[in-house]
């Protein structure tokens, strides 16, 4: 487990640390040097910084692969944390890779759309980051020429919906975007919700004038997911391809899903906190417009989905958890209320945050109320999304060769509340809720930024990173 010996003191030396990964847990010290793990083992030699995490968990740090930072919106709306913000919080929670969106703008290209998105990162992040690609416009040109090239370059996974009018593809072009990753080895992640049905019932409701935040949850009945995670599903077997379903939200799409892996089928899934977390309730059980804080889509479902999707995280159906933090704010004129005022549900922002949150939830509520064990811990915070997305074994591991990207877990009792979080959002839907653990200390790249108590910047030593092709995925 040693590396070869070297007559320079390590940079940081973690002591006497439980280190958990996908697959071990073992006693070790850790050696660090110029960013990297150098030497795993017990009695290693000094550094020229220590810490004693006796007593204490050592993970890798988490892999955000489903999160939205500073991306460009129609006005007014618009996301309250950027690539500082963002990756700040990240940090604190655990996070040490995050993955956001580069959005194609229909009628534009994907190159302008990376182009732009590498400027709003450019000396800003924190942590080390990669981009996903938004297809929203697949022409010819973009399907023949530019996706072949950004792949080559390194953005290994792009995301597709079949709702949102400025978003959705037509089953033609799912089709076309699913043989174009077939051919180049990359990996499509599907946002699976009927649009035709829920533009039929939003039609409805409004005119009976049912605009409430809770009514968002009524345009979108699970049924609505069912049937594009079948349609979805049906498409990538048909082209023969892998695909990912994001943030799946409870029973009928799981067993679309759980239906696709019986038949062979390289389904791949994710879940986010909110599905195990909040529910319908949350978007309020009367007419009050505070439900607009957790207006995201799919919408929380009810309290027995919850169970039914911690079931499937236990049983292996997800490979991965995200965030997918959208952060807006509920008050001023950018977010929850465009310009200032209530609107009907249809115009409130999607999205709700929770990059910072979404490792101590899972570590607190998952692994020291022995629902999954440390290691599966590991393998749905970092491990499966540095794989899904070509970034391991730099990233999502504990071992000789890969970035010093750790985070040390306190055992301690912490009550969740705006206040205390990093993000430049003005809430947290998790406000209130006891967790049993925190992050004590987050290392990237061998640097503290969060000591437990305080947030150490560093602006702009987050580096971008090519990925390469997913190794969740079966070889040619």
């Amino acid at each position: 487990m040693s590396a070869p010996f070297s007559a320079q003191p390590f940079d940081l030396v973690i002591r006497n640390a439980n280190v958990a990964t996908a697959s071990d847990t073992f006693m070790a010290d850790i050696g660090i040097r110029n960013g990297v793990i150098e030497q795993l083992g017990r009695g290693i030699a000094p550094g020229r910084k220590e810490i004693d995490a006796a007593g204490r968990t050592v993970t890798p740090g988490g892999v955000d692969g489903h999160c939205h930072l500073d991306q460009p919106m129609p006005p007014p709306a618009r996301m309250a944390d950027d690539f500082d913000t963002g990756t700040r919080a990240a940090a604190c929670g655990g996070t040490t890779t995050v993955i956001p969106f580069a959005a194609q703008v229909k009628g534009q290209s994907l190159q302008a759309a990376v182009d732009d998105y590498h400027r709003r990162a450019s000396g800003r992040a924190h942590i080390d980051y990669a981009f996903h690609l938004i297809v929203s416009d697949p022409t010819p040109d973009v399907l023949s020429r530019e996706l072949p090239t950004l792949i080559a370059q390194g953005h290994s996974s792009f995301k597709i919906y079949m709702t949102y009018d400025d978003l959705k593809l037509d089953d033609g072009q799912i089709l076309d975007v699913l043989e174009t990753a077939k051919q180049h080895n990359a990996l499509v992640m599907v946002h699976a919700e009927n649009a035709d049905c829920i533009e039929w019932l939003t039609r409805r409701l409004q005119a009976g004038g049912h605009t409430a935040p809770r009514f968002h949850g009524r345009s979108r009945p699970m049924l609505v997911e069912r049937e594009a995670t079948h349609r979805a599903i049906a498409l990538a077997e048909l082209v023969d391809v892998p695909i990912l379903i994001v943030h799946v939200s409870g029973r009928e799409a799981v067993e679309q899903i759980r239906w696709a892996r019986a038949h062979g089928l390289n389904i791949f899934a994710e879940t986010c906190p909110q599905y195990l977390f909040l529910s319908a309730d949350d978007l309020g059980v009367d007419d009050n417009y505070l439900g607009a804080k957790c207006v995201c889509s799919p919408p929380p479902r009810d309290k027995a989905n919850q169970e039914v999707i911690w079931n499937a995280l236990i049983e292996g159906l997800f490979t991965v958890f995200s965030s997918d933090h959208a952060p807006f704010n509920y008050g001023g004129t950018h977010g929850k209320h465009p310009d200032g005022k209530e609107v009907a549900f249809p115009y409130i922002p999607n999205g709700i945050p929770g990059i910072e949150t979404r490792m101590p939830l899972l570590y607190s509520e998952g692994v020291l109320k022995g629902r999954i064990t440390v290691n599966k811990f590991v393998e749905l915070t970092s491990t499966n999304a540095a794989r899904a997305y070509g970034l391991h074994p730099r990233k999502g591991t504990v071992a000789i060769g890969a970035d010093a990207d750790l985070v040390i877990w306190d055992e301690r009792e912490v009550e969740i509340s705006n206040d205390m979080l990093h993000h430049a959002t003005d809430y947290t839907p998790y406000a209130g809720i006891v967790l049993k653990a925190w992050p004590g200390v987050t290392l990237s790249g061998g640097d503290v930024v969060w000591d437990g108590t305080e947030f150490h910047p560093r602006p702009g030593r987050g580096r971008f990173l090519q990925c390469a092709a997913p190794t969740l995925l079966p070889k040619k």
